[in-house]
């Protein structure tokens, strides 16, 4: 089932039922060893997934529930044995949010059980932000889709460790560094060298299906292929603008949050043209602006290396 959250489309299955999870597996093409996202409907519902280790780290969860939850920040913590290893890829570790979107809680409720959720497109490939991203992705395998409309952040949930009373980004979303730290100190990304199992881990992905680069020099300086496009935070210069086949901007207003919530509709609008390929302009990595280039460098690493041509 294809379901809204305020990220982007998920594809749904209750999370003890471990043939229902497999078949998300099977829809998306996703190997076994990318662990899904677990979504609930409230804080209260956690001991049913989780099970914490230590009074300190309840504590923190404590305190970043109040201050994020619902919405869109994942958490890393150990999971409750009831829950299927499928789900987690064999970790003892499980990836669990509260979503704050209306009809994905709507669906929690009348169920009344967790629902695992990863993105619902084809493995390696652009996230869905609206119902028909979903239809044009995995209509053909999939029963039923819901449309809530257009996902408002537009970018995967920010995916935190919590480890007794220690926090670390693995992926970082619309909950920036800044917003966490209210809640006590933060390792940046992979900061402690730590491996952990995270869902959208991989260098590739979020990926076209042609071929994205990361401009390394000035704009200025660059002398595009023929039938080349730029994906621009703001509104080129008109003689920069003119040395390309199409332009497409993130946001005409310099604003980052409508540069990741236009992000990865950007991608899609570039694979349904014309053109051959497209040209990224980095984007300012403050605030939401670093998971943008996140998922900007991982799109440009699967279009060159094949996660974005997946069928």
């Amino acid at each position: 089932m294809g379901l809204p959250t305020e990220t982007v489309y998920g594809l749904a299955a209750d999370v003890f039922q471990s043939l229902a999870i497999a078949r998300i597996f099977e829809a998306k093409g996703r190997p076994l060893t990318d662990p899904l996202i677990v979504h609930l409907p409230e804080v209260g519902w956690l001991d049913r997934v989780v099970r914490f280790t230590s009074l300190e780290q309840r504590n923190l969860v404590g305190s970043l529930a109040s201050a994020f939850w619902p919405g869109p920040l994942t958490l890393i913590l150990p999971k409750h044995p009831e829950v299927p290893d499928l789900v987690t890829a064999g970790s003892e570790t499980i990836a669990v949010r509260v979503t704050s979107h209306p009809l994905f809680q709507k669906v929690l409720r009348r169920l009344d059980s967790p629902l695992a959720a990863p993105s619902a497109n084809r493995f390696g490939r652009i996230s869905p932000v609206t119902a028909q991203d979903v239809q044009s992705e995995l209509g053909e395998v999939i029963p039923l889709i819901l449309d809530g409309g257009r996902c408002t952040h537009g970018l995967e949930s920010t995916i935190l460790s919590v480890t007794g009373d220690a926090m670390e980004i693995l992926r970082p979303g619309p909950i920036t560094e800044d917003d966490l730290n209210q809640c006590g100190h933060v390792v940046r990304l992979g900061g402690r060298g730590g491996v952990v199992n995270t869902p959208g881990s991989l260098p590739g992905h979020y990926a076209p299906k042609k071929e994205l680069v990361i401009l390394e020099s000035d704009i200025k300086e660059v002398l595009p292929k023929p039938n080349t496009a730029l994906l621009a935070f703001r509104e080129p210069l008109p003689e920069i603008a003119s040395r390309f086949a199409k332009v497409i901007v993130l946001s005409p207003s310099g604003d980052l949050r409508e540069a990741a919530s236009n992000f990865y509709a950007a991608l899609r609008e570039f694979d349904k043209s014309e053109v051959d390929m497209m040209v990224a302009k980095p984007l300012p990595e403050e605030g939401i602006g670093v998971a943008i280039m996140d998922r900007l460098r991982r799109a440009s690493y699967g279009s060159k290396h094949g996660t974005g041509h997946q069928s």
